[in-house]
């Protein structure tokens, strides 16, 4: 009985999946995974990466279950931070985003829609992208400057990947299109900021081919989106 629940639950949660995106996933995890083993990759970097970008792919399909899959990589990623004296993205990934995952499981099931098991997107208006703009510009150099004063290796970087991540977790619970701007921005400049962490001599291969697989993931998702929004406005 509980096989058959789990087998229930797993085919429904990929129900909406077409073959393309099947497939993309099925090879971006066989990648990373066989990467992994070629250069003797940190566990903790290829969990991270595994759980992360599976959290992506089901956020951007408007799963609940993307929050599971979403704490295991976060507790994966806060280590990995921890080993690299990255304290912004420790505290953001121990400190945030498990307990916003939490949350954000118990407020999507709220949100679902009738005909499927995928979440009602939603966007902000004018005044409150002019808001999320203003609050991320003052929260990113506020967060640099306290993480230069704790010696932190890349204060700049990490301070915009902190600081936006945090409005980009909240927007996600909130189920805004909006997110997927704000994920863009962070993915392409942690991208960065791990390369120049490998080329100083720093053992996350997997984590850096995590985070170019989620800039590419943001593009795609911002486009999904958006494109549902539009029918739905039609609709109206």
């Amino acid at each position: 009985m509980l096989i058959t629940n789990l087998i229930h639950i797993v085919k429904r949660e990929f129900e909406n999946f077409n073959k393309l995106e099947g497939t993309v996933t099925a090879v971006i995890i066989f990648f990373i995974l066989t990467n992994a083993l070629v250069v003797r990759d940190n566990p903790f970097a290829v969990s991270a990466s595994v759980f992360g970008i599976l959290y992506t792919i089901m956020a951007g399909k408007g799963k609940v279950s993307c929050y599971i899959f979403g704490i295991i990589g976060a507790i994966s990623y806060a280590y990995l931070s921890f080993k690299n004296a990255l304290w912004g993205s420790f505290l953001l990934s121990a400190g945030y985003y498990v307990p916003m995952d939490v949350w954000g499981f118990f407020k999507w099931k709220k949100h679902l829609k009738k005909e499927k098991a995928e979440i009602i997107k939603t966007s902000l208006n004018l005044k409150e992208r002019a808001v999320l703009v203003a609050v991320a510009v003052l929260g990113s150099g506020v967060s640099a400057l306290v993480l230069a004063k704790f010696h932190d290796n890349n204060p700049i970087a990490d301070g915009v990947i902190t600081f936006l991540s945090i409005l980009g977790m909240y927007l996600t619970v909130k189920r805004c299109i909006e997110q997927w701007i704000i994920w863009i921005i962070v993915n392409g400049t942690a991208c960065v900021m791990w390369i120049l962490l490998i080329i100083h001599g720093s053992k996350a291969y997997s984590t850096v081919i995590m985070w170019a697989v989620y800039l590419v993931l943001g593009f795609y998702f911002y486009s999904e989106w958006h494109k549902e929004l539009g029918k739905t406005v039609d609709k109206d």
